[in-house]
């Protein structure tokens, strides 16, 4: 008994540190992630002698912090942000996570004297994106980037690990049972296509499931949240059970279950939150506890060279190979390449080759440690300054907020809205809270007063409203602060401004003529972006017509775009060199080269 006392101890003592260790990180910039996996090591068995060697255990408990963290992932994507970065997403998450392990496991033929398959097969290990690590860095570090880029990424890293791992495990296969890769081949396809099918029927499946039972079955408030969570790993459960991709299937069905309306959605959103932090730190303590840093020196070197060949070289030719057909630009496509961290997935695959028996097991553990070490040390650390450099940091269309959404019972139809009054907003200088919005009530020094009661608000005052849905942004710009960047950036919006009412003829006339076709010219510039982006567009989307870029400046409380900037010139590449081109800009180099050898 005191033994299960004192691991509780420990391991509680190890959770607090790093989620304290969060606040050293947010100081210094360092990568979080990367601090919780130093506390696992410096805990271990070369560190203060914690022996923790169970691979199974860390298998199994790192496989459900995964899909807890992958649900939560799909539950915060909307679906018009899936929609737009879908088609790059997938096919980085299956045709990239295939080039990179390729070009990684040449390698590692190299650096290790690893034969083919074995090079392939740690190739597969570090193939995929750690949606974690992306997550973490682009949520909840504060890089407010380009949202075609920000979804592409997201969507990318939430879909890639069922690649990953179906190559790991087929691989880790076919090297213990001696066969070849050619005799394999067919059947591997047909378990592929099986695993993917099976994830995505399950998972919109299992999406719909929650809903309905949240919707229809009068669950207590507080145990909604633990209601979804339990229904969205059975759904991953099951799903791994009868041969599909339960990572992919959780996914999907947090998507599905993230965009529609359910009651206590605000409560479930904070849980999982709560819950997904708490995955995060689980599985990454775990992993560094498994691992054994006094055995990394033997193999150092070439690691650490696989990692800078990984981040340098596999992983950008990969990228760019895949997005050619697609219309990102040069730094659009140099920001996807250079965000593509590794973390907890491949360490949580490189526990396959030792539970599979290999004979290099702990070799591919060891090595994939390192990787993902030198991958969040360099790409973790650097990622913001890169998106600036860049320029995909989007100016801030408001400024900060304090607000929480509270839930109401049953079927309510109306949102309850709580914000704190913060310096320089609008409402503090005295502009009015629109007619539709029903203040109720306003906490001012610790009292309680109706808000007609109140007078004018202070700073610090607490207001709750009740409005209608979908009419929160407008109140979100009257509580803002004052916004640091200016909204009319000309270098980020565009010189000129057009009003999206206006029709695809007039922009056709101004800056063509032959900009548009005839279908295009009869819509107007509103709903010409809504085509081209696939669903409404939203601030700072960008669409490219010809020789100009068409750039949202301001949407209104029902999220239509109110102003578009014009961009008359095309982004300035940030090298000379021709990297990161996608093909259309390919193709215009060419024939540019060829006009300029004619004359």
């Amino acid at each position: 008994m005191d033994t299960f006392y004192i691991v509780t101890l420990a391991s509680m003592s190890l959770i607090l540190i790093a989620a304290f260790s969060s606040l050293l990180a947010e100081r210094f910039g360092a990568p979080l992630l990367l601090l919780f996996l130093l506390i696992g090591l410096v805990a271990g068995v070369d560190g203060l002698g914690i022996d923790f060697s169970n691979n199974s255990a860390a298998y199994m408990l790192g496989s459900i912090a995964l899909a807890i963290i992958l649900f939560d992932s799909g539950y915060g994507t909307s679906l018009q942000s899936f929609r737009q970065a879908a088609m790059p997403a997938l096919t980085l998450a299956t045709v990239g996570v295939l080039f990179t392990a390729i070009l990684f496991g040449l390698a590692a033929r190299f650096l290790l004297g690893f034969s083919w398959l074995e090079g392939l097969l740690l190739g597969s290990i570090v193939g995929s994106t750690d949606a974690a690590a992306v997550f973490f860095l682009l949520r909840a570090g504060g890089i407010n980037i380009q949202d075609k880029v920000r979804s592409t990424l997201e969507v990318e890293s939430g879909t890639n690990d069922p690649m990953a791992i179906f190559l790991t495990a087929a691989l880790v296969g076919i090297i213990a049972s001696g066969e070849g890769l050619e005799s394999a081949g067919p059947d591997l396809l047909i378990l592929f296509v099986e695993q993917i099918g099976l994830g995505l029927v399950l998972g919109l499946g299992g999406g719909v499931l929650i809903v309905q039972i949240i919707r229809r079955v009068p669950v207590e408030r507080g145990l909604a949240p633990i209601f979804v969570l339990s229904l969205a790993l059975l759904v991953f459960a099951y799903t791994s059970a009868i041969g599909g991709s339960g990572f992919l299937a959780v996914y999907v069905a947090g998507i599905y279950a993230g965009n529609k309306k359910m009651q206590s959605k605000a409560s479930i959103r904070r849980f999982q939150e709560g819950m997904t932090w708490l995955a995060q730190i689980v599985m990454f303590l775990v992993l560094g506890l498994l691992a054994t840093p006094s055995q990394f020196p033997q193999i150092a070197l070439p690691a650490i060279g696989l990692a800078i060949f990984l981040v340098f070289i596999a992983r950008p030719l990969a990228v760019w190979l895949c997005l050619l057909p697609f219309d990102l630009n040069q730094r659009e496509t140099g920001f996807v390449a250079w965000v593509g961290l590794r973390g907890a997935v491949s360490i949580l695959l490189a526990i396959l080759p030792i539970l599979g028996n290999l004979e290099n097991g702990q070799l591919y553990f060891n090595t994939t440690f390192i990787v993902v070490m030198v991958s969040l040390a360099i790409q973790g650390w650097t990622i913001k300054p890169i998106a600036r450099r860049l320029g995909l940091i989007v100016p801030p269309q408001i400024g900060a907020i304090d607000k929480l959404e509270l839930d109401l019972p049953g079927t309510a139809n109306h949102e309850l809205l709580a914000y704190r009054v913060v310096a320089d907003s609008p409402v503090l200088r005295g502009e009015r809270i629109p007619r539709w919005a029903r203040p109720s009530l306003v906490i001012r020094d610790g009292k309680s007063m109706r808000y007609q009661y109140a007078g004018r608000l202070r700073e610090n005052d607490q207001v709750y409203l009740f409005i209608a849905p979908g009419y929160s942004r407008l109140l979100d710009r009257l509580f803002a602060s004052k916004v640091a960047v200016s909204a009319n950036d000309t270098e980020f919006f565009g010189t000129f401004t057009i009003d999206p009412s206006r029709s695809g003829e007039e922009l056709d006339r101004a800056y063509g003529p032959g900009l548009l076709s005839d279908a295009d010219k009869s819509m107007t510039i509103a709903e010409l972006m809504e085509q081209r982006l696939g669903g409404k567009p939203d601030y700072a989307d960008r669409v490219r017509i010809g020789r100009i870029i068409l750039i949202v400046r301001q949407t209104d409380e029902q999220g239509a775009a109110k102003t578009i900037g014009i961009s008359l010139e095309p982004v300035a590449a940030v090298s000379r060199l021709p990297l990161f081109l996608n093909l259309r800009e390919i193709i215009q180099m060419v024939r540019d080269y060829a006009r300029k050898r004619q004359t």
